[in-house]
């Protein structure tokens, strides 16, 4: 990358990936990876292929998803920017990714090659500490929804999926926070059928909790979504 792309993407990016690095230590890092621009809609990392690079989301969206021996795609865990994904790859030992990665946004992201993350990592430990740190986050993430997923009921689970995307990609707004995701998105990743989503969504708007249009949820109030009746 060039010296105004680095600069460009420092005063952009605020990532945990990269949080107590020194600004020297981050010229090199950053200009040891590869920029690369995907649609909304690709698939960047296929589960169970070896990993061979981390990624870095700079500008657009992700999300974690697997499939069944039926086909039947599971959505797991939305990325903003400033996340990563492909966190095996630094792994000693060559691995496969335990997830798929697709962009739901047009993306731009930076991809480190095996190698190269990993010689960075023995230079930088910090950076090695903070992908363990978000590995530890993502771990956390998916400890609450197999817990959500046996001891709740499918309008908690779908809340609580509502109420994490509005902490991850929810966007401010002057009646309260959007989130760009569908009544069939929310279904797969609350594990609920789309019927139930749907007659969720319906009846929290009519209580006020929210708003549905196409493609799009406005959140009025967490706290209205909580104490709404089922």
């Amino acid at each position: 990358m060039t010296d105004e792309q680095l600069a460009a993407i420092q005063d952009r990016i605020k990532s945990p990936f990269l949080e107590g690095l020194a600004p020297p230590e981050l010229n090199v890092i950053l200009a040891a990876a590869r920029q690369c621009r995907f649609q909304a809609g690709t698939v960047v990392t296929w589960r169970g292929t070896p990993a061979d690079r981390v990624f870095l989301l700079v500008t657009g969206r992700a999300r974690f998803f697997v499939l069944t021996p039926e086909g039947r795609k599971i959505l797991l865990l939305w990325l903003a920017e400033g996340e990563i994904f492909g966190a095996a790859a630094t792994l000693r030992r060559p691995s496969d990714y335990i997830v798929s990665t697709e962009t739901v946004k047009d993306s731009t992201v930076l991809a480190w090659n095996r190698s190269t993350i990993r010689r960075l990592g023995m230079r930088y430990p910090r950076l090695l500490e903070n992908l363990l740190l978000t590995s530890a986050e993502y771990l956390s993430f998916y400890v609450a929804t197999h817990m959500a997923l046996t001891c709740r009921t499918a309008a908690q689970r779908l809340a609580s999926v509502l109420l994490s995307l509005t902490q991850g990609i929810g966007r401010t707004v002057r009646s309260g926070v959007e989130i760009d995701v569908s009544n069939e998105e929310l279904a797969q990743a609350a594990n609920v059928t789309h019927f139930t989503a749907s007659r969720l969504i319906s009846t929290w708007q009519k209580q006020g909790a929210l708003a549905k249009t196409r493609g799009k949820i406005l959140l009025h109030s967490s706290g209205k979504l909580l104490l709404a009746k089922i």
